[in-house]
Order: structure tokens, then sequence, then C-alpha cells
């Protein structure tokens, strides 16, 4: 898991910390337009490009917005969240962001190997990048997350403890 801080008698999240619910919804939206990006490329590796180039949008504001800024963390808090009982745990800001970053990564050059007619290198990175989404949104383990700190140690004035807000 990416290291959700159990908070029981919580009731909302704060500033620095998110439910934990929310980005385990993501992942499983992330999951679904992936597997159709793998699916589509069936049809054509430029219909794929596209489809991955958005996903690397809506990485891409994950990244740099956070989850509360996330297209599918709006739609979580708004939709689902409010069907839900009260927070029970939540994680940190930080490791999330840099998960969204990982992923766009993976989401550029994808869309990059689908666009330039490689698709064996779109197809490898929207597998790992799918691997990894599935990961996080059925078992709660964040990739991105658990790299957080060991990256975060290479930046000089950034904690690697995802509870200091970077």
């Amino acid at each position: 898991m990416s290291n959700p801080i159990n908070t029981p008698a919580a009731t909302k999240t704060t500033p620095g910390q998110v439910d934990v619910r929310g980005p385990r919804f993501t992942a499983w939206v992330t999951s679904g337009v992936l597997a159709g990006v793998l699916l589509a490329s069936a049809i054509s590796s430029a219909l794929a490009a596209v489809l991955l180039g958005l996903q690397a949008a809506v990485f891409a504001v994950g990244a740099w917005g956070g989850p509360r800024r996330h297209p599918y963390g709006w739609v979580f808090r708004r939709l689902v969240s409010p069907r839900l009982g009260p927070v029970t745990a939540t994680e940190p800001v930080p490791p999330l962001k840099f998960a969204q970053l990982v992923g766009l990564v993976f989401a550029v050059v994808g869309t990059a190997g689908f666009a330039a007619g490689i698709p064996g290198l779109g197809l490898a990175a929207t597998g790992l990048a799918l691997v990894a989404a599935l990961l996080n949104a059925a078992f709660g383990i964040c990739l991105g997350c658990q790299l957080y700190p060991l990256v975060a140690r290479l930046r000089p004035g950034v904690s690697a403890d995802p509870l200091v807000a970077s």
C-alpha cells in the first residue's frame, strides 16, 4: 500500500492528506482506460496514440495539480465519496503526485511509440502502466508511491518522508 495513515475517528481529510479510496477509484478508471488503449491498438495505432495521449494529459493534471485537481479524483469527490461512509484512512499527497508523474512518463513513451509506428513500444509502455494501475486498484499497492521515498532522497530540499509536504 502507499502508507495510509489509519484515522478511524476522522470524518474528513486534512490539506496534505486524501481519502485512500479516491486514488484507488482513480486507479480503477485508469485501468479501464489503459485496457481500452490496448484494445484500440488492435484496430489502429493512431487511435491508441490518441487515447493514450488523453490519458497522458490526465496524468499530467494529477502530477502537477495533485489528487484534488485530478479529473477522476473530481468524479470521486463529487459522485462517489458522498455515497460512502466517513473517511477512515488517509494518505499523503506528494507520493500520489509522483505516481501520476511516473504514469505520465509511461503514457508519453507509449503515445510516442504508437504515433511513431513502433507499436511494440506503445504496447509495452501501456502494459506496464496497466499493471501498475491494477496493482493499486485491486490491492492498494501504489508502485509510484513506493518509489517516492527513494527518488525524494535524491532531490535536494525535498523530504523523503511522505508525511512532509514538498
